[in-house]
């Protein structure tokens, strides 16, 4: 045999293998050097009207743009936080945190990975925590970012967030002063409105509110969930009529805005126009995730003689938030929601699982005058008035004049024995708010019949 046909023998013989082995080699060399790339999740189309807007058209090329620079360069640690930033402002505009918040999660753990000093990165992070009501967690990012830039504003707003929600308000107040002298906007006046509502001073909440919202453009989110909530404001005053205005004026700026929608709903209840109102939140709840429409829905479709439609409702709430609280045992930072569900057990009624929930929550913080209205409410609830006496003041202690929190602390005080403070209480949850919600109003009337 030719000795180059005995060559080509070889070759043939030899071939497959070595086609083998170069393979596996490339594929290992591709392993060793990708491993460390970040794993880039992708975004979702909007679903509904908020998926038909020029908005979400720009949001959506901006994202596809990032997205593409990453793939470009996977060290462009710079989009990298942009896209978690956009991902971050998808899950306020869709009401979806549970897919964008683990989503900007993944995104900021990537980038600290490579660069554990990254301001941007830490500070988003933090944010994402608060948003997930990982508050503690959030506040302790938030302080080690602040040696790296302390001259954002933006870092201060964290640090009053993280405080306000612990409880710490003085610490807050502190934090809330240095972000809107390092610059005064709409997030910053925000947040010295929110503070003076704790306080009790409404009207120094509604002037700062008002600040927010003329800082803000017209149409974008932020400035319309500022509206929408300086509308509120309104609403804790006893002024339905300018409430109404504000929502009107956020829909007029940005159309199907589900917060502002569930506004009018809120308007046409304290009305007692109750099939309207489920109208309202119907439609809310058809916009955008958002579990506080069926809670609302719930309420609203037992006081229009619905019983099997509000307990419906009821449950889907529970299935909703503790569906997002359930993604905690997968280690992702999904949501803290044991408040809301407290609250919502309470509509059932569950009172064992209201508890259970409401001391969940007051264990994480103790401090927190959100939190201790709620436990004690449910002490109320249970019968057990003492418990529910001493966490009512603690609730009250920074003289906060929501009508809500005013008129359930007068209604504990009664059931535990001081007639006359309870009394006081319920006269000027009233006084500051005649359209306070009908079942509460009804229970007060109840009580202050027997007392």
């Amino acid at each position: 045999m030719p000795v180059f046909l005995n060559k080509i023998g070889l070759m043939k013989k030899y071939a497959y293998p070595i086609l083998i082995f170069v393979t596996g080699l490339l594929f290992l060399l591709i392993l060793i050097f990708s491993k460390d790339r970040p794993k880039v999740p992708g975004f979702k189309e909007r679903q509904g009207n908020i998926g038909l807007s020029s908005e979400w058209l720009n949001a959506k090329q901006a994202i596809q743009g990032l997205l593409a620079k990453i793939k470009d360069n996977p060290n462009d640690m710079k989009s990298m936080v942009n896209l978690a930033m956009a991902y971050v402002q998808e899950s306020h505009v869709t009401g979806d945190h549970a897919y964008y918040d683990k989503a900007a999660i993944e995104i900021v753990d990537a980038v600290l990975k490579k660069d554990p000093n990254n301001f941007d990165a830490l500070s988003l992070k933090a944010a994402v925590l608060l948003s997930q009501h990982h508050f503690a967690d959030g506040l302790e990012i938030g302080k080690k970012a602040v040696p790296l830039n302390p001259y954002s504003a933006f870092i201060y707003g964290i640090l009053c967030d993280g405080n306000v929600e612990l409880g710490n308000y003085d610490e807050a107040v502190k934090m809330s002063d240095k972000m809107v002298s390092t610059r005064p906007d709409i997030r910053s006046y925000s947040r010295v409105s929110y503070l003076r509502e704790i306080y009790g001073d409404m009207p120094g909440a509604i002037s700062a509110m008002k600040l927010a919202v003329s800082a803000g453009y017209p149409g974008l989110e932020q400035t319309e969930w500022a509206r929408v909530i300086l509308g509120h404001l309104y609403e804790y005053s006893g002024k339905p009529d300018s409430a109404k205005m504000q929502y009107e004026q956020a829909l007029v700026e940005r159309p199907d805005y589900a917060f502002a929608i569930a506004g009018l709903g809120r308007i046409a209840k304290s009305k007692q126009n109750y099939t309207e109102a489920i109208r309202y939140f119907e439609k809310a709840k058809s916009l955008i995730i958002e579990y506080s429409f069926a809670d609302e829905l719930t309420d609203l479709y037992r006081l229009n003689n619905e019983p099997d439609k509000a307990k419906k409702s009821a449950e889907d709430v529970i299935e909703q938030l503790g569906a997002n609280a359930g993604s905690e045992s997968q280690n992702n930072h999904g949501h803290y929601a044991d408040k809301e569900l407290a609250y919502a057990y309470l509509k059932l009624p569950d009172l064992d699982n209201a508890l259970k929930h409401a001391l969940i929550e007051y264990n994480r913080r103790p401090d927190n005058i959100d939190i201790c209205e709620a436990l004690a409410w449910v002490h109320y609830k249970r019968g057990e008035f003492a418990d529910a006496s001493k966490l009512i003041d603690k609730a009250l202690r920074t003289n906060s004049k929501n009508p809500v929190l005013l008129c359930r602390a007068g209604l504990i005080k009664i059931k535990a024995g001081d007639n006359q403070k309870g009394e006081d209480l319920i006269k000027e949850s009233t006084a500051l708010n005649p359209f306070l919600d009908i079942d509460l109003k009804n229970e007060a009337n109840r009580v202050l019949a027997k007392s």
